[in-house]
């Protein structure tokens, strides 16, 4: 473990940074975890990172160390999302930790080593380390916000997917039913999405072939200063 510097007396604290990567697998929105081996919280499910390197800036240091448990180079979006410092956070020492939150786009399956995986966010392990489970929470509601004002869905969603798929992934991350119809809309009203002019044959219960589409750009913007993304009211479902 660093040793902390002093100053007249008093300790400085250490810094880390930790990732909060996120990827919608299957019908859930996951964060990837590494379990510890070694104290404090041996053994516990914990966010990748580390100390903070003399000399690095804090992205490259992220990058260093998420470059241990996944390919970097298949982050689609990578944002700094939160430092906290509270003193008792760390067990042993007074430690700043830098979060970044980092997606993954649908249809990647990154090789991990042993001690990673997956987990849905809304059922974390019961023994996160640290101040882990509350900063990963902060990185759903942080993807939520962005979802409703940014063209962000393109760093959560493939290449090219027909409206139902990228509904899916929408609704995975929101936590709510995404209507593919009403989706489309307000993506195409905000001019994000390309037809490719492909079409998805239909599935073994039949039905008509589904258009294929595109994000016509993947550099993060903010699309919608004052949209907001909310689940269906219960009058808007009656009516």
């Amino acid at each position: 473990m660093p040793n902390q510097h002093t100053n007249g007396g008093r300790a400085s604290p250490t810094h880390v940074t930790l990732a909060v990567v996120l990827q919608v697998r299957g019908d859930s929105l996951c964060v990837l975890l590494w379990q510890r081996g070694r104290e404090p919280f041996e053994g516990a499910w914990s966010l990748p990172g580390g100390y903070l390197e003399p000399g690095h800036a804090l992205e490259q240091s992220i990058r260093t160390q998420l470059a241990r448990k996944v390919d970097v180079a298949e982050l689609s979006s990578l944002e700094q999302l939160e430092t906290v410092g509270d003193p008792g956070r760390h067990p042993g020492e007074w430690q700043l930790a830098t979060a970044y939150l980092g997606l993954v786009p649908g249809g990647l399956d990154p090789a991990l080593p042993e001690d990673t995986a997956w987990h849905p966010v809304d059922d974390l392990p019961s023994d996160m380390a640290f101040d882990h489970g509350p900063i990963v929470l902060a990185g759903r509601e942080r993807l939520r916000a962005k979802l409703s004002y940014t063209n962000i869905g393109f760093a959560l969603a493939p290449e090219s997917f027909t409206m139902s798929e990228l509904s899916s992934i929408y609704t995975a991350a929101l936590g709510y039913p995404v209507d593919p119809t009403n989706l489309r809309r307000v993506l195409e009203r905000r001019g994000l999405l390309e037809s490719t002019g492909e079409q998805r044959s239909p599935g073994p219960d039949g039905g008509r072939p589904a258009a294929v589409y595109r994000f016509g750009s993947h550099e993060l913007a903010v699309t919608d200063p004052f949209a907001v993304l909310r689940p269906p009211t219960l009058g808007r479902a009656a009516g």
